[in-house]
């Protein structure tokens, strides 16, 4: 299969990539001018790279012709819900037009073309605080702009597959962690301050938001792996949750990261941290995605919390473009 990543200059592109790759498709992929793709010491992966800005409808449309992907994922996002509240503007150009921009581009490619929308768990908003799994059934209800830009993409994708025909799956990921996260993120944030100060780097104290929050953390390598089996197994249409279907509070998580990090670290509340809305509990049902491509999540929590941590110690990451 040729399949085409956009966006692969975030976390998850060299692990999309590498997966695909794996599974022998020929791989291209798109970062923007002086982002670098990310990839494990030792992982292997032949693909062609091209510098792309999602918002140049041209230039979109100009790349398709050339690569002619049978499939396409759709990586590219401003992805932090709180860079979300300071660049409202910025969330929604590019995850709104830049949406559009592909989707156009597909269809005036007029060749068949499977596109997969990358969305959010934060969609679903305060409608998943329901202390059970939520599934795709469930209204979204969402709290942030970050939600509401994700929501919208789900929406489109929807409306291009019933207007024009399209072969579109829209997909709901909920939090994925691994090594190379930036820290902006949560669970890498907290890995990060552990492993520094493990290494004598800073004062034995970790600074945290809120931590009664319920969280469905997945590894990133899992994640992919749902990804690829969509692509190829996946109804067009239909939207489909990837979680591990296992909530988990970060003081649970926290805690397991100091006991991982072998030292002594005392925890102390900074108001700075909490989110103007949060979402107490978010959990996935992932009943459709197992039904419809046979996916299970493979590696558990603990481990993927000792490889963050050891990437944070390490600098394990290699780097391409």
């Amino acid at each position: 299969m040729r399949s085409l990543v956009i966006g692969a200059g975030g976390f998850v592109g060299g692990y999309l990539i590498s997966e695909l790759w794996s599974r022998g498709d020929k791989v291209f992929a798109t970062k923007l001018p002086g982002e670098k793709i990310n990839f494990f010491t030792g992982a292997e992966a032949e693909f062609e790279e091209a510098e792309l800005d999602i918002l140049d409808e041209k230039a979109v449309g100009e790349l398709l012709l050339r690569v002619k992907p049978e499939c396409i994922f759709h990586l590219a996002a401003q992805s932090s819900v709180a860079l979300s509240w300071k660049r409202p503007a910025l969330t929604v150009d590019i995850n709104i037009k830049g949406c559009i921009n592909l989707l156009e581009a597909v269809r005036a490619m007029g060749t068949s073309c499977r596109v997969l929308l990358i969305g959010s768990s934060e969609e679903y908003g305060s409608a998943a605080d329901r202390s059970e799994p939520v599934n795709e059934t469930v209204p979204p209800e969402p709290a942030n702009i970050y939600a509401i830009s994700k929501l919208a993409q789900n929406m489109i994708g929807s409306l291009y597959c019933k207007a024009y025909n399209m072969d579109i799956i829209s997909v709901r990921a909920f939090n994925h962690i691994g090594p190379g996260q930036l820290p902006q993120f949560v669970v890498s944030d907290f890995c990060m301050q552990a492993a520094e100060i493990a290494g004598g780097k800073r004062e034995p104290m970790i600074y945290t938001g809120n931590l009664a929050a319920k969280r469905d953390f997945t590894d990133v390598r899992d994640i992919v792996r749902a990804y690829a089996a969509l692509s190829v197994n996946g109804r067009s249409g239909e939207t489909y949750n990837v979680g591990s279907g296992c909530a988990v509070s970060l003081q649970s998580v926290l805690e397991k990261i100091i006991e991982l990090s072998e030292t002594d670290i005392r925890i102390e509340t900074d108001k700075t941290r909490f989110r103007p809305v949060d979402v107490p509990f978010i959990e996935a049902d992932t009943g459709k995605l197992r039904g419809d491509t046979g996916w299970e999540p493979m590696i558990p929590l603990e481990r993927s919390l000792g490889d963050i941590i050891g990437f944070w110690r390490n600098g394990v990451l290699t780097k391409r473009g």
